[in-house]
Order: structure tokens, then C-alpha cells, then sequence
């Protein structure tokens, strides 16, 4: 078992890790970014990843609190889901106003590694190796599309 501390320095050190090793790889237009707090640019649409005990995750979630608003995010994104799988290249989950960790209706577009641990060393590659591909890949989609969302 962890102190709160020791889970709080286990997971700084983990980002750090993901940061350093993604600092030298440029966005998709050729500009240096901070790959692990990505700024989409449009209020309530986040990139966001996750490294847990038990699971990792990398998605887009859609906060807006008119889910109304949200809806129309969403519906959006699922205009441009061949083109965002083919950035990609897989499927990845969709769900349209779901609940969060913290109760708050989201909609989010994502894919989980299970069965991986941020609190074992061992487990970073692996973890990192997920999540590298994916963000990148979020980033080249976005890079075209976002546009079509500052229009919203």
C-alpha cells in the first residue's frame, strides 16, 4: 500500500517520464507541444489521458454543461469518425452523456488498455507505448478538424 505522497510522487514521475519522452516529437504542424496537458482550443473539449492502478485511457471528453451543446459536440465529432478512426487506426468507444468519476454528465470518445498499473514501474512502456500513438493521432485529426468546431 502507497502514502498519499508516494502516490502522488509515483504518478508526477510517471507524467515526467511521458513528457520527456514525447518532447522531442512535434505536433502535426511541426510545432513543439505539451503532449500530456494538450489545449484543444475549444472550451469543453479535452484531450485527456489517464494512467491508473488497473487501467490506462486516452480519449476526447465533452464537458459542456447545456448537454444540449454537448449533444451537438458530439454529433459533430461522429461527422468526422471515419476520418478520426483512419487517424487512428481502430475503433474506439462512444458515448454520449455518460457520468464521470465525479457524477457530472460528460460525452466522450475513448480507448482503455486494461490490465496495466501506473504504480509499477514495469508497466510505464507499456503505458506509454499506448498513449503515444494515440495522441499523436488525436492531434493530426484535430489539426484538420478543429476548425469545423470553432464554428459550433
Amino acid at each position: 500500500m502507497y502514502s498519499k505522497a508516494e502516490t502522488a510522487k509515483i504518478r508526477k514521475d510517471f507524467w515526467t517520464a511521458f513528457g520527456l519522452y514525447m518532447k522531442p516529437v512535434p505536433n502535426a504542424e511541426g510545432y513543439r507541444t505539451n503532449w500530456q496537458n494538450y489545449k484543444t482550443g475549444i472550451k469543453d473539449i479535452y484531450f485527456r489521458m489517464k494512467a491508473e492502478r488497473g487501467y490506462a485511457s486516452i480519449g476526447v471528453e465533452i464537458t459542456h454543461n447545456d448537454t444540449e451543446l454537448q449533444q451537438l459536440y458530439f454529433e459533430q465529432f461522429e461527422e468526422f469518425k471515419k476520418i478520426l478512426e483512419s487517424e487512428l487506426g481502430e475503433d474506439w468507444v462512444w458515448e454520449m452523456h455518460v457520468q464521470d468519476e465525479t457524477g457530472k454528465i460528460i460525452s466522450r470518445i475513448q480507448k482503455i488498455l486494461p490490465k496495466v498499473n501506473i504504480m509499477q514501474k514495469e508497466d510505464w512502456p507499456q503505458i506509454i507505448s499506448f498513449l503515444k500513438p494515440r495522441i499523436i493521432g488525436l492531434d493530426a485529426f484535430w489539426c484538420n478538424m478543429k476548425p469545423a468546431f470553432e464554428e459550433l
